[in-house]
C-alpha cells in the first residue's frame, strides 16, 4: 500500500510544478514578443526599451519566482516531500502583488483610455491578462507550503516604490526632451501626481493583504486536509512506530540513495496527535529507521 503522506505530497508538488511552469512559459512568450517587435504605433516602448515598463518588469519578476519553484517541486516529486523554502514563497508574494497591480491598472485605468482590445492583444494578452491571472491562481491555490506573515507581506511594496521613484525621476525631473521617459502611463500628465500616488499605494496595499489572505487560507486548508489524512491513516498508533514505519515506507517506495527527512510532515503529525514528542526526536527516529 502506498504511503498516503507520499501520495499527498507528490500530488501537491505536481500541481505546483505544472502551474509554475505554465506561468514561466507565458511570461517568456509575452516578453519575447515585445523584444522582437521594434516598433508599435500604439506603444513607444518596444524592443529593448520594453524594460522601461512596469508591466514587463513585474512579469519578469513573477516568471523568475515561479522558475525558482521548479527545482524544489521536481525534487519533491522524487522524494515525496513537498517543501518550498520560505524565501521563495515570500518572493512569489512580492512578484504576484506586482503583476496583480499591473492587471488592475490595465483593466481599470489603461483599457478605458486606450481600448480593451488594444490593451489585451498581442504580447499584452499575456503580460496584462493571462500571466497575472495565472500567477494569482498558482500562488493562492497551488504554491502553499508557507504562511505569509504580515512583516513579510510588507516586502511586496518594495518593487512598486522603487519603480514609482524611477518613473518620477525619468518623467518629471529628467523629462523626455533630456533623454528621460515620456509619461506613457499618464500618471503625471493626465492627473496630478499626488492623485496617482493616492490611488496606486492603497491599491497595492489592498492587493498585498488580499493575496496574503487567499494564500494563507489555502495553505491552512491544505494543512487541515493533511492532518485529517494523517489521523485517518495513523489513528490509534504509537507515534514512534508511525515515524519508523514512514521511514521504512519511504525507503521502499522512493528507491533513492539520498535521505530527505520530512521534518515538516513529522511536525504536522506530532501537532495533530497530541503526542509530547518533539520534532527533533521524530526526525532522529526517522533517520535511524531509514538507515536500518
Amino acid at each position: 500500500m502506498k504511503d498516503p503522506a507520499i501520495q499527498s505530497n507528490r500530488m501537491q508538488c505536481l500541481f505546483a510544478l505544472i502551474s509554475a511552469s505554465i506561468v514561466a512559459v507565458c511570461v517568456c512568450a509575452g516578453v519575447t514578443m515585445n523584444l522582437v517587435t521594434p516598433f508599435d504605433e500604439n506603444f513607444d516602448h518596444m524592443g529593448i526599451r520594453t524594460f522601461c515598463m512596469f508591466t514587463v518588469d513585474s512579469n519578469i519578476l513573477a516568471g523568475l519566482s515561479m522558475m525558482l519553484c521548479l527545482p524544489y517541486t521536481i525534487d519533491g516529486i522524487r522524494t515525496g516531500y513537498y517543501h518550498l523554502p520560505d524565501w521563495v514563497v515570500v518572493l512569489m508574494h512580492v512578484a504576484v502583488t506586482a503583476v496583480s497591480l499591473t492587471f488592475l491598472v490595465s483593466l481599470f485605468i489603461l483599457a478605458p483610455v486606450k481600448g480593451f482590445a488594444l490593451i489585451f492583444s498581442g504580447s499584452r494578452f499575456f503580460l496584462h491578462g493571462v500571466c497575472p491571472i495565472l500567477c494569482i491562481v498558482a500562488f493562492c491555490f497551488f504554491i502553499n507550503s508557507h504562511l505569509i506573515r504580515l512583516p513579510e507581506a510588507g516586502l511586496a511594496l518594495i518593487p512598486v516604490l522603487i519603480y514609482a521613484t524611477v518613473y518620477v525621476v525619468m518623467v518629471v525631473f529628467i523629462g523626455e526632451e533630456n533623454g528621460g521617459w515620456n509619461d506613457f502611463y499618464g500618471f503625471t500628465t493626465r492627473v496630478p501626481i499626488w492623485v496617482s500616488f493616492a490611488v496606486i499605494i492603497p491599491l497595492t496595499v489592498g492587493i498585498i493583504l488580499l493575496l496574503r489572505l487567499g494564500h494563507n487560507k489555502c495553505c491552512l486548508r491544505r494543512r487541515h486536509k493533511d492532518a485529517e489524512l494523517y489521523r485517518e491513516a495513523y489513528s490509534g498508533a504509537d507515534l514512534h512506530e508511525v515515524v519508523e514505519k514512514m521511514a521504512c515506507s519511504h525507503k521502499k517506495e522512493l528507491k533513492t540513495d539520498s535521505i530527505v527527512i520530512p521534518s515538516q510532515t513529522i511536525g504536522y503529525m506530532i501537532e495533530n496527535s497530541g503526542n509530547d514528542m518533539d520534532v527533533k526526536e521524530g526526525c532522529r527516529l526517522y533517520l535511524e529507521a531509514y538507515l536500518k
